[in-house]
């Protein structure tokens, strides 16, 4: 099938042949937002990226990672203008703020059912996020062209079938996605070789950790390492997504 752009991130992610072509995706448009947030360009000088990522916010995970960039008046930048917007919250927060009477089983309520209104905004800040916000947008379009192409271009879905799988994060997205927008027909066709092959490669990982440890008997030390040598880093990301043994990422 001729490559047209919108599929061209999907195939190079297949093409890689990682444990899990989303989280290749994942990684590469975190990057690209990273260099257009805090990059050359100096986006965050535009008024129009600052509001939106003073509205945002970033979460605690993609503050690191903007510090561990390395564009200090970039960060301050933002920084500033996003404790501006947040301070003028706060106040009205706190001007508006009453107490609630609490009743026995109120305060069985966990965390996600905050009953103190400041409590309740504090916790949606802490949800939100630019980083986040703009992958979670793009995301069902990178679901919907991966159903696509597995569905119409026979050389990535033998690609697919063939590969290492998916982390258990995003397949368990794939499968939520293709239950919502496939025809009954075509589910059981689609569900069924992509289960097996989950179950292989999950197999696959479990012996390269399994060897790894061995490999730390003596017994074992001039034998031979298989593919174990880096099955910590595989077999995190296998079961949560991202890249544990990837190098800080800075601004180039």
């Amino acid at each position: 099938m001729k490559e047209k752009l919108y599929t061209i991130p999907l195939n190079d992610a297949v093409n890689a042949n990682d444990e899990c072509p989303f989280c290749f995706i994942e990684r590469k448009l975190e990057q690209d937002l990273m260099d257009f947030v805090l990059g050359g360009g100096s986006s965050y000088m535009e008024s129009d990226v600052r509001e939106e990522t003073d509205k945002a916010g970033f979460c605690r995970i993609h503050f690191k990672k903007m510090f561990d960039y390395g564009n200090t008046l970039g960060n301050s930048w933002i920084l500033k203008t996003h404790y501006k917007k947040l301070l003028t919250e706060m106040e009205k927060q706190f001007h508006s703020y009453s107490p609630v009477k609490m009743g026995f089983f109120d305060k069985k309520k966990n965390r996600e059912e905050r009953v103190n209104s400041i409590g309740r905004w504090t916790l949606e800040k802490e949800h939100s996020c630019y980083i986040c916000n703009r992958f979670r947008n793009e995301y069902p379009r990178y679901m919907d062209t991966f159903l696509y192409l597995y569905e119409k271009d026979s050389e990535f879905k033998e690609k697919v079938l063939t590969g290492k799988g998916f982390c258990l994060t995003h397949f368990g997205d794939l499968c939520e996605h293709a239950e919502l927008h496939l025809k009954e027909n075509q589910k059981k066709e689609f569900f069924s070789p992509l289960f097996e092959l989950m179950q292989k490669n999950m197999n696959r990982l479990f012996e390269d950790v399994s060897w790894l440890i061995e490999k730390f008997d003596y017994e074992n030390k001039d034998a031979d390492w298989k593919t174990s040598k880096d099955a910590l880093q595989r077999g995190m990301q296998k079961l949560k997504g991202s890249y544990p043994a990837d190098p800080i990422y800075k601004k180039r």
